[in-house]
């Protein structure tokens, strides 16, 4: 036990380390009210670029601790010039939650994804996007799903403002159960527009929103804004 604790708080320091900036939300949404830290980094090299988030949620429910630890690790690949690269991703991670005496624990099942990417950038580096088309492996689930991703960057007023996000659609099954009857769903949709507003290269404040339909085991629409801080190192 002691071991695996020791191996988890040496991958998180090193995470960390190579982090490109780090972000803590208070989280507005219904029955929400909790913080959620996330540390991010995007490399670009001479053979594509890699990528990752780690997201945490604090205090869920009646948590005393970590309640959600999720994280996405992706890497465009090309030995070409072009627009185009090929899609590598993971993501995965675990969640609890308690209430009263009542708690439960549950795993974000593993995902596998390939596919292809296109990348856009404007001359000056202030704007851009990358669009997605992904084969999806859901692990015990779905060994054949979908998804389509689109990442999006602007920087405005002499890099004052900045707003960026992602929008995820993806084929995957649930079962609700409301009020005794039982009503299945087949594809979910998710999207996290943020506006940051930087006070210099390194501190910024701002929010993020996310909306989502089918997500997270809740049925329809809904959303969830925040307020947040953020250090790019």
């Amino acid at each position: 036990m002691k071991r695996s604790l020791l191996l988890i708080i040496i991958i998180f320091t090193v995470i960390i380390v190579k982090a490109q900036n780090i972000q803590l939300h208070y989280d507005l949404g219904k029955d929400r009210q909790y913080l959620t830290s996330t540390v991010e980094m995007f490399k670009p090299d001479s053979l594509g670029s890699t990528f990752f988030f780690v997201d945490m949620d604090y205090g869920a429910g009646d948590i005393k601790g970590v309640s959600l630890a999720y994280w996405e690790i992706a890497r465009a690949l090309k030995f070409w010039k072009g627009a185009f690269a090929a899609h590598l991703e993971y993501n995965g991670g675990f969640l609890q939650y308690k209430v009263d005496n009542n708690s439960f624990a549950a795993q974000i099942d593993n995902a596998y994804l390939a596919g292809v990417e296109y990348n856009y950038n404007n001359a000056d580096f202030s704007k851009g996007l990358t669009l997605m088309v992904l084969y999806k492996n859901i692990q015990g689930k779905h060994d054949a799903s979908f998804q389509l991703t689109g990442v999006w960057y602007m920087n405005f007023l002499n890099n004052r403002l900045s707003f960026n996000g992602f929008a995820d659609f993806w084929r995957e099954d649930f079962v609700f159960i409301e009020n005794g009857t039982e009503s299945k769903t087949k594809y979910v949709f998710m999207t996290e527009p943020q506006i940051w507003y930087n006070f210099n290269n390194h501190l910024s404040a701002g929010s993020e929103i996310e909306l989502s339909n089918n997500f997270s085991g809740v049925k329809g629409f809904q959303v969830n804004p925040t307020l947040g801080v953020k250090w790019t190192f």
